[in-house]
């Protein structure tokens, strides 16, 4: 099988690769689809044995998510980023830095927006949503993606037994 590209919107992710690509647990991916903070767009849960199915942009949102928690941001105000964010749609998102100052979530798509925004002192970390892009792009890559349209596994650039993996974590 071929590399593919992990950007595409013929490919999805299944629950324990998205938890690999955005750097969370397999609990937090769990509880955050079933609250509503992130569902999976290109598949949902619908009963047992289902697989819920992500896609890259819905991993990048998770990555996000996970930065903003790091840093304190109120879950409050992260689902009201996750919401802007899903409105928003993909179009340059890459190009976008979200800033926060821990209480309100500020989306900047220039640089001098970002300026302004540290002069008049909002600011106190940003998450530049390219580098994240660019991260999940390249963790999806070495990882497994399912397509959309056949269900079939697409082996990425350095495939290993996922489960294998999983086991030898366990283990250690």
């Amino acid at each position: 099988m071929n590399a593919y590209d992990a950007t595409s919107e013929n490919v999805g992710y299944r629950g324990p690769t998205a938890c690999a690509a955005a750097g969370i647990t397999y609990r937090q991916l769990d509880y955050w689809a079933r609250t509503g903070l992130v569902e999976p767009s290109v598949r949902a849960a619908y009963g047992s044995g289902t697989q819920r199915l992500y896609s890259f942009r819905d991993v990048v949102v998770l990555k996000i998510v996970k930065r903003f928690l790091d840093t304190g941001v109120a879950l409050q105000n992260i689902r009201a980023t996750v919401q802007h964010l899903r409105e928003r749609g993909s179009a340059d998102l890459e190009r976008v830095t979200l800033m926060s100052d821990g209480a309100t979530v500020y989306e900047c798509s220039s640089p001098d927006e970002v300026v302004d925004l540290l002069q008049g002192g909002q600011g106190i970390f940003g998450i530049a949503v390219g580098v994240v892009w660019r991260d999940v792009a390249a963790a999806l890559s070495e990882l497994h993606g399912e397509r959309v349209d056949t269900g079939e596994t697409l082996l990425g650039q350095h495939p290993s037994d996922e489960l294998a993996r999983r086991r030898r974590d366990r283990a250690g």
